[in-house]
């Protein structure tokens, strides 16, 4: 049947959402895209309830392992063949680049296509017997599980959650950011082709979109939903930590970070002068990962830092739109007037501007969200500007003096999400690797992801973990059979 492109997708169903309308914006241009109607708190529960039953539906119920990934595998196609459409909604909603959100897309397919491959060779495991009985460990469905995502990459954060919830066998509310919902209805109605073809229920899968304080407060809380997986800010992330701690459901949290990057006396220059910028502007700088404080040995630190600057003044900043953009705008004017905030208070706390620092001037920029990428440093590594996520194109340079020195400053830190290291010493980097308190550390490059490769934050960057084989367990609760085989009596028989 058809459906308006801002319909959203309630409890299998398209149709407008009974929530406040929210107008979601090109942050290039400013101008207004779309206006979703969001969903209510009453639809979330009409979501829930519906999603429960599908779980619960013995065609998905008792779909057999190689059978869903048969469904996953058919979603990864229809990802790949949308994925210029998806790129083009994501750049517009996003303001990434379109050479980024296609390599998303394809990402996103490449997620469910690696969950179903996990999914057809997972095993279960009979233990060892310690009696007279068989015993064996099983995994089971959660049922309903939520997932909340953050603006800044819907579309593979979206896939992280929900391929490995239906390789799972789960159903699934998708509440998308309040910004950027275009990408995310867009996948929901591929997924929903999906389930329709494979002769499923279409109630399996909701997507949300609304603020948290109404949509993603109602999924935390809903009876019937079991498990959060949720990626965004480390504040939002405790509340979720808590209610879901007072409900005794599991919950993983992919939060923030302030993640350092090594440049030390003997690395390839050229390499990790391209490293850092890459690691810091790509996507504007708005990712959880972004390379935020630069640590040079304090040997090279002028000179490579006078590079650097020079190479960030030749970025070129432009809508995502444009093939020669290297730096996008940022997703929202609000987020941007935050961003231009934070340089200010590291005016304040004596910074020195070596460049950016501003908007950009011109009649090209005038109306997007747009800040120049920008170079901090005399500042002590206890600073705010040091110490708390920017979310955007702001770098913070720092020298060390020896190796100790370095990993007292590195690992100064609430946050513990990314690490990366620049060196020709592969035993320095080893030895780094392992001392630097990070989920994720990367030798000689930045930024690479692998869906087969798990992914955590550490401290108040996070709790649990995505991707890798085990993602889908995750989404499952493990169950133990004994099986008597003795045929005696039990002691009380008599």
């Amino acid at each position: 049947m058809p459906h308006h492109p801002t319909d959203i997708l309630i409890a299998g169903q398209w149709r407008r959402g009974a929530g406040e309308p929210l107008d979601t914006v090109d942050p290039a241009t400013g101008r207004t895209l779309a206006t979703v109607h969001t969903a209510s708190a009453e639809e979330v529960a009409e979501a829930a309830e519906a999603a429960a039953r599908a779980a619960a539906d013995p065609r998905w119920r008792e779909l057999l392992p190689h059978e869903r990934a048969r469904l996953l595998h058919r979603i990864a196609a229809l990802v790949e063949e949308a994925a210029d459409e998806l790129s083009a909604l994501q750049t517009a909603d996003t303001g990434k680049t379109l050479a980024e959100t296609r390599a998303l897309a394809l990402s996103a397919a490449g997620t469910f296509r690696y969950l179903a491959a996990a999914l057809e060779t997972a095993e279960d495991s009979v233990t060892p017997a310690r009696g007279p009985y068989l015993t064996m460990s099983v995994h089971e469905p959660i049922g309903v599980v939520g997932a909340i995502n953050p603006w800044n990459s819907p579309l593979a954060s979206d896939a992280q959650k929900i391929a490995p919830a239906l390789a799972a066998g789960n159903a699934v509310l998708l509440k998308p950011a309040a910004w950027t919902p275009l990408v995310s209805l867009a996948l929901g109605r591929l997924i929903t082709r999906a389930l329709d073809e494979h002769g499923l229920p279409t109630a399996l899968l909701s997507v949300l979109p609304g603020s948290g304080r109404v949509v993603g407060d109602a999924v935390v809380r809903h009876r019937l939903v079991g498990r959060i997986g949720f990626t965004g800010g480390t504040a939002t992330g405790r509340s979720i930590a808590e209610i879901a701690a007072g409900r005794l459901i599991p919950a993983s949290l992919e939060l923030g970070g302030k993640s350092p990057t090594i440049v030390r006396a003997d690395a390839d220059v050229e390499q990790a002068l391209a490293g850092v910028l890459y690691g810091i502007f790509s996507s504007s700088g708005q990712s959880c990962v972004a390379g935020s404080r630069l640590f040079v040995a304090r040997e090279i630190h002028d000179a490579f830092v006078g590079e650097l600057v020079e190479r960030v003044r030749k970025l070129r900043v432009g809508p995502g739109t444009d093939p020669a953009t290297q730096v996008g705008p940022l997703v929202h004017h609000r987020h941007r007037d935050a961003v231009a905030a934070y340089v200010d208070l590291a005016r304040s706390e004596g910074a020195r501007v070596l460049c950016g620092g501003s908007a950009p001037e011109g009649e090209r920029y005038r109306d997007g969200a747009y800040y120049l990428p920008t170079v901090l440093d005399g500042l002590p590594n206890t600073s705010r500007t040091c110490q708390e996520e920017i979310f955007g194109p702001v770098l913070v340079v720092l020298p060390y003096d020896d190796e100790d020195d370095l990993v007292r400053q590195a690992n100064d830190s609430v946050y513990g999400l990314a690490c990366g290291i620049w060196t020709r010493d592969a035993a320095a980097a080893w030895r780094l690797a392992r001392r630097i308190d990070a989920g994720t550390v990367w030798i000689n490059t930045y930024k690479q992801f692998s869906a087969a490769t798990p992914f955590s934050g550490w401290k108040d960057s996070g709790l649990g973990t995505e991707k890798g084989r085990d993602a889908i367990r995750a989404y499952q609760r493990q169950k133990s059979l004994y099986w008597g085989t003795s045929g005696a009596p039990l002691p009380w028989a008599n």
